[in-house]
């Protein structure tokens, strides 16, 4: 599984350590993922591996449905556009039985 943010795309740094006598040795910065469970109006519970700003970001948009409809495809991750096009979906079908 790979280390990056389902939503946002975040995903591994690379830098250097670099001592008190200035010697440089590559490093590695991990996003701090978790794994959590969002509800979704439309979906239910969607579980989704995040980066914590991830997280923060869709509670302060109102929700993941929200965070979703409110971006543009271009700033979502392939998981997040195809999360989009099931939730479109499922909202349409949703609409079309309470017509």
């Amino acid at each position: 599984m790979a280390r990056r943010c389902e939503l946002t795309g975040k995903t591994v740094q690379a830098g250097n350590n670099v001592s008190h006598a200035n010697n440089k040795t590559r490093r590695r910065f991990l996003p701090n993922l978790q794994v959590t469970t969002l509800l979704s109006d439309v979906l239910g519970n969607v579980r989704l591996r995040l980066s914590t700003r991830a997280i923060r970001t869709v509670e302060h948009n109102g929700g993941l449905d929200a965070y979703l409809l409110s971006n543009s495809d271009a700033k979502l991750t392939t998981e997040g556009l195809a999360l989009k096009r099931r939730l479109e979906r499922a909202q349409a079908k949703k609409d079309a039985k309470a017509a």
